[in-house]
């Protein structure tokens, strides 16, 4: 296992970090479930992420009873509240007492303002008497170690919240195949200083159901699915990889990549990014050349969604349930323009480095509301 400094915390977390979320809760007991951190120690893993919410709201019980086997002061443990949840500081007070007493536990290494979609959602965790307040409160008391926040955002956002210096670290989505939409983000939070957690580093799923069509990925004899982790976990800008584990081979997979997998050289990255437009034919690539838009439709945002569609063949009804989650979570919170505000003046068609249809496919989005 690689383990690395968080940040300037001085904590040494390990590369590869457990995500609380993909625990087979239909099948197994809260007892079963949480064999599995304990399997994760025993492998190197020191760095164990939660939320209340997650596995219908039993991760942190799951959670409760493998920390009553692991030593406390060898790992790394965290949780995290959304300001929408959590108006007041005395509502965040609330909620880091409440995951405590769930988890057994009497601090929490990492607390998160979660979930930050928009920087109103910031603004509104900063503003005097709310959230981030009451997690200060916290800090002094020390029934919370460090504050980092968790991003749906923009990279220019990330960079914003970053450089305020309020926070130890970041938790943000980023892949193998959207990296070159999200790793300014990533570069930011680690030129600021800060820890820097990959959450979703096999896009929820889409590259090992679609190995076939990501074959190119497979490199020095990993396969697509080992290469998407390592190309994550591997990274020097990425100080925790999430890995959501349902199985001790899931453990173990990541494991391995952690122990042998070495970083994507430069050339190899490059590669990537010519393979993702050249093999998928008309896939957005995220350079974000198309930002001129007159209507400030955030068309480069709209174009990695549709490259769900395009490049592994969602359903009309699958995306409209994924517009939902875009809306709400995703790469379409917040944004100024909507793609019903387009005039067809065509600038984004012009400057688009991979001639995509632009124009087009922002009218295919009137299917999916």
């Amino acid at each position: 296992m690689q383990y690395s400094e968080y940040g300037t915390t001085g904590c040494q977390v390990s590369s590869v970090g457990f995500g609380g979320m993909r625990f087979d809760i239909v099948n197994e007991s809260n007892e079963k479930c949480s064999e599995l951190l304990e399997y994760a120690y025993d492998k190197g893993i020191n760095y164990f992420d939660t939320a209340p919410g997650y596995c219908e709201d039993r991760s942190e019980t799951i959670f409760k009873h493998a920390l009553k086997k692991l030593p406390r002061d060898k790992i790394f443990v965290t949780s995290k509240i959304m300001p929408t949840s959590a108006q007041t500081a005395e509502a965040g007070v609330e909620a880091v007492k409440k995951s405590l007493k769930t988890m057994g536990i009497d601090y929490i290494d990492f607390f998160h303002v979660w979930c930050l979609r928009k920087m109103e959602h910031y603004y509104d965790a900063m503003k005097p008497g709310g959230l981030y307040e009451g997690l200060l409160r916290c800090q002094e008391e020390g029934l919370i170690r460090h504050i980092p926040f968790s991003s749906h955002q923009t990279g220019a956002e990330i960079k914003t919240i970053v450089e305020s210096g309020n926070f130890a670290g970041v938790l943000l989505g980023a892949n193998i195949l959207n990296f070159p939409y999200r790793w300014d983000g990533v570069e930011a939070a680690h030129d600021a200083g800060c820890g820097v957690v990959a959450m979703n580093p096999l896009a929820g799923g889409a590259i090992p159901t679609h190995e076939k069509e990501l074959s190119f990925l497979a490199k020095d004899g990993f396969s697509v699915t080992e290469s998407a982790l390592r190309f994550m976990i591997c990274c020097p800008e990425i100080t925790v990889t999430l890995n959501g584990f349902t199985t001790r081979e899931h453990i173990d997979t990541a494991c391995k990549i952690a122990d042998t997998g070495k970083p994507f050289t430069k050339e190899e990255i490059s590669e990537i990014k010519k393979q993702l437009g050249k093999s998928m034919n008309s896939v957005c690539t995220g350079c974000g050349y198309c930002k001129k838009c007159p209507q400030e439709i955030d068309i480069p945002s709209y174009m990695q969604v549709y490259n769900d569609h395009h490049l592994f063949g969602k359903s009309d009804e699958e995306m409209t349930k994924q517009m939902v989650f875009e809306n709400s979570w995703g790469r379409l919170v917040g944004r100024e323009g909507d793609y019903e505000k387009c005039v067809e003046c065509g600038i984004c068609e012009e400057e688009c480095t991979q001639h995509l249809p632009i124009i087009q496919r922002l009218k295919e989005f009137s299917k999916w509301k």
